[in-house]
């Protein structure tokens, strides 16, 4: 079946690294699902005027509050259809502080935009465009790019000085037999918030559906 992931590379596809093909390459037909475990070696903040948005995002599994090293880490990808209908995968970040912090996000393709739409969340009041590419060694560099917001009613396009650029470095380390990750959110006006980088290993556990957990409490409509 072909994953989300295929759809926005297209051929670009096939110059991923063969683990980061089976890590992006699968679909809600395939049933199998992909669990990442490793070690955050850093996550870090920017200035103290950030923590405020941090804690905010918090609340609805957004952004993390919490900074420190060598944090035990764990992602969960399970590809299923949504009540939409939609190919749906789930991208979901659990960091083991002394309190530990989820940060959810379930991605579609869409055709209207012709690239991956990322909701964030629980509730999914945030999409955000998702612009991708594979570089010189395999790996997949994703960054974020128009950011909307959804409450009700009401939908529009966040403004831009008010929020974070995302880039996710994601690669294969062949010497270390892990997967490596590096993510960094900046504010175009007041610099780097925040970010975190480590290594982890990934099982594809198969059979089974979605675990009621990891899904978003509520999905939204518009992209």
């Amino acid at each position: 079946m072909t994953s989300i992931f295929q759809r926005a590379l297209g051929n670009d596809f096939g110059r991923l690294h063969p683990e980061m093909q089976r890590r992006f390459g699968f679909g809600s037909g395939d049933g199998v699902a992909c669990v990442g475990k490793g070690r955050m070696e850093r996550v870090w903040h920017g200035n103290g005027f950030t923590r405020p948005f941090l804690w905010l995002g918090a609340k609805r599994n957004i952004l993390l509050p919490t900074g420190g090293t060598d944090i035990p880490f764990t992602i969960e990808n399970y590809a299923y259809r949504d009540t939409r209908g939609r190919e749906t995968v789930t991208f979901v970040r659990t960091f083991e502080f002394e309190r530990p912090r989820r940060w959810d996000a379930t991605m579609i393709y869409s055709a209207e935009r012709g690239s991956i739409v990322d909701y964030l969340g629980t509730h999914q009041h945030v999409s955000v465009d998702l612009g991708m590419e594979v570089d010189g060694r395999g790996g997949l560099v994703i960054r974020s790019g128009e950011q909307r917001f959804h409450q009700g009613a009401l939908h529009g396009r966040v403004p831009e000085w008010v929020t974070g650029r995302a880039e996710v470095r994601e690669s294969y380390d062949d010497e270390l037999g892990r997967f490596r990750i590096d993510v960094k959110v900046v504010n175009r006006r007041f610099g780097p918030l925040f970010g975190y980088h480590g290594t982890f290993t990934c099982t594809y556990p198969e059979g089974g559906g979605v675990p009621a957990a990891i899904r978003p409490v509520r999905e939204q409509a518009k992209v």
